[in-house]
Protein backbone atom coordinates (compact mmCIF):
# COMPACT_ATOMS: atom_id res chain seq x y z
CA UNK A 1 0.00 0.00 0.00
CA UNK A 2 1.07 3.55 -0.72
CA UNK A 3 2.08 5.57 2.31
CA UNK A 4 2.68 9.30 2.41
CA UNK A 5 1.10 12.33 0.79
CA UNK A 6 -0.58 11.97 -2.57
CA UNK A 7 0.72 13.96 -5.52
CA UNK A 8 -1.25 15.44 -8.39
CA UNK A 9 0.58 14.99 -11.68
CA UNK A 10 0.17 13.75 -15.20
CA UNK A 11 -2.21 14.84 -17.89
CA UNK A 12 -2.09 18.12 -19.74
CA UNK A 13 -0.94 20.99 -17.56
CA UNK A 14 -3.02 23.69 -19.27
CA UNK A 15 -6.25 21.67 -19.12
CA UNK A 16 -5.58 20.70 -15.52
CA UNK A 17 -5.07 24.37 -14.60
CA UNK A 18 -8.29 25.47 -16.33
CA UNK A 19 -10.25 22.61 -14.74
CA UNK A 20 -8.84 23.51 -11.32
CA UNK A 21 -10.02 27.12 -11.60
CA UNK A 22 -13.39 26.08 -13.03
CA UNK A 23 -13.92 23.65 -10.16
CA UNK A 24 -13.04 26.32 -7.59
CA UNK A 25 -15.94 28.36 -8.97
CA UNK A 26 -18.22 25.35 -9.38
CA UNK A 27 -17.83 24.31 -5.76
CA UNK A 28 -19.09 27.74 -4.72
CA UNK A 29 -22.01 27.88 -7.18
CA UNK A 30 -23.19 24.30 -7.81
CA UNK A 31 -24.86 22.68 -4.81
CA UNK A 32 -24.25 19.08 -5.91
CA UNK A 33 -20.52 19.57 -6.46
CA UNK A 34 -20.28 21.51 -3.21
CA UNK A 35 -22.00 18.69 -1.31
CA UNK A 36 -19.68 16.12 -2.93
CA UNK A 37 -16.60 18.20 -2.06
CA UNK A 38 -17.73 18.68 1.55
CA UNK A 39 -18.49 14.96 1.89
CA UNK A 40 -14.95 14.14 0.75
CA UNK A 41 -13.49 16.71 3.16
CA UNK A 42 -15.56 15.26 6.01
CA UNK A 43 -14.17 11.82 5.13
CA UNK A 44 -10.67 13.18 5.79
CA UNK A 45 -9.47 13.97 2.26
CA UNK A 46 -7.13 16.92 1.85
CA UNK A 47 -8.64 19.97 0.10
CA UNK A 48 -6.69 19.57 -3.13
CA UNK A 49 -7.35 15.82 -3.33
CA UNK A 50 -11.09 16.45 -2.86
CA UNK A 51 -10.97 19.16 -5.51
CA UNK A 52 -9.27 16.86 -8.02
CA UNK A 53 -11.88 14.17 -7.31
CA UNK A 54 -14.56 16.75 -8.17
CA UNK A 55 -12.65 17.63 -11.35
CA UNK A 56 -12.64 13.98 -12.35
CA UNK A 57 -16.37 13.72 -11.67
CA UNK A 58 -16.96 16.72 -13.95
CA UNK A 59 -14.80 15.20 -16.70
CA UNK A 60 -16.80 11.96 -16.55
CA UNK A 61 -20.05 13.93 -16.83
CA UNK A 62 -18.71 16.01 -19.74
CA UNK A 63 -17.48 12.91 -21.57
CA UNK A 64 -20.91 11.27 -21.23
CA UNK A 65 -22.54 14.48 -22.52
CA UNK A 66 -20.32 14.43 -25.62
CA UNK A 67 -21.00 10.73 -26.15
CA UNK A 68 -24.80 11.15 -25.85
CA UNK A 69 -25.01 14.55 -27.52
CA UNK A 70 -26.85 16.11 -24.57
CA UNK A 71 -26.70 19.60 -23.07
CA UNK A 72 -25.74 20.48 -19.50
CA UNK A 73 -28.49 20.22 -16.91
CA UNK A 74 -28.17 21.42 -13.33
CA UNK A 75 -29.03 18.01 -11.87
CA UNK A 76 -26.25 16.10 -13.67
CA UNK A 77 -23.79 16.13 -10.81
Amino acid sequence: RYQGLRRIRGGRHQIRTVMFMAMMSTIQCNKKFKDYYERLRAAGKRPKVALVACMRKMIVILNSMVRNGTAWEGNMA
